[in-house]
C-alpha cells in the first residue's frame, strides 16, 4: 500500500510525492524473528539430544560458555567464593549425570540456575548455619553475607567500568534480593523466567526485585553521605 499526503494550501490534485508504508518492512523483521526463534529451538534441541548422551565434551563446552554466569550467580547467593566455587563444581556434575532431564523448550541457562539455585539450599540444610528462611524471606534475616575479609562477591566477577560504590552496596544487600537483581539485571532474565528458577509467583518475584532496588538505593545513598 502507498499513501501520498494533499499540499496544505489546497491546490486541487496536487500530491507530494509518496512513499511506502512500513508493511513490507515489518513483514521482513517478524520473518527475521521467526527464522532467529527457530534457530534456537533447534540449537536447543541438539543440546538436549547431546546431553541425554551424556558427553563429557558437550558439558566442557558449556561450562566455557556459561562459568562467569555461573560463578556470578552463585556468588550472589552464598558471598563467599570458596562455597561458591564449592557448589560451581557440583553444578556441572549434575549437569553432567541428569542431562537427559534437559528439555529443548527450556533456556539451558534457566536450567542451570534452578540446578545452582538447588544445590545452595541443599548446602544451607547441610551447614545448619543459615536459616532456609533467610534465602526465602528477608524478615527472617540478611541472607549470606560474605565475611568482613572477604572481598565483595560483586568484585570478584565484575569487569569493565562498574563503579565500585555499587559493587559495594551489592555486597550488602541481602542475598535474598541480590539473587533477583543479578538474575534481571546481570543475566537479562525475563520476571517469568526467573519465577521458574526461584520457584516463586511472578508477584513475589515483582516484589522482591522492587524492593532490592530500594535496598541498593539506600545503600549507595548511605554511603555517599
Amino acid at each position: 500500500m502507498r499513501f501520498s499526503k494533499t499540499l496544505p494550501d489546497g491546490n486541487d490534485a496536487k500530491q507530494l510525492e509518496s512513499f511506502p508504508t512500513a508493511g513490507p518492512y515489518l513483514s521482513s523483521m517478524e520473518a527475521v524473528i521467526a527464522w532467529y526463534r527457530k534457530s534456537m529451538e533447534h540449537d536447543r534441541a541438539k543440546l538436549a539430544q547431546a546431553l541425554r548422551g551424556g558427553d563429557p565434551d558437550v558439558v566442557d563446552g558449556l561450562i566455557g560458555q556459561y562459568q562467569h554466569r555461573l560463578t556470578r550467580y552463585l556468588l550472589s547467593l552464598t558471598g563467599n567464593r570458596a562455597t561458591a566455587d564449592d557448589i560451581f563444581q557440583e553444578t556441572w556434575l549434575h549437569v553432567l549425570e541428569r542431562g537427559h532431564q534437559y528439555r529443548a523448550q527450556w533456556k539451558f541457562e534457566v536450567w542451570l540456575f534452578s540446578i545452582a539455585r538447588h544445590l545452595v539450599i541443599d548446602f544451607m540444610r547441610r551447614k545448619k548455619t543459615h536459616s532456609l528462611d533467610e534465602l526465602m524471606d528477608p524478615a527472617e534475616g540478611t541472607g549470606f553475607e560474605p565475611p568482613a575479609h572477604d572481598a565483595s562477591p560483586f568484585d570478584e566477577v565484575a569487569s569493565g567500568e562498574e563503579a565500585l560504590r555499587v559493587r559495594v552496596a551489592l555486597s550488602r544487600v541481602p542475598a535474598v534480593y541480590r539473587e533477583v537483581l543479578t538474575l534481571r539485571f546481570r543475566e537479562d532474565l525475563s520476571l517469568e523466567e526467573m519465577a521458574g528458577i526461584i520457584k516463586a509467583p511472578l508477584s513475589t518475584v515483582k516484589s522482591r526485585l522492587y524492593r532490592g532496588l530500594e535496598t541498593l538505593r539506600t545503600e549507595i545513598e548511605e554511603a555517599q553521605a
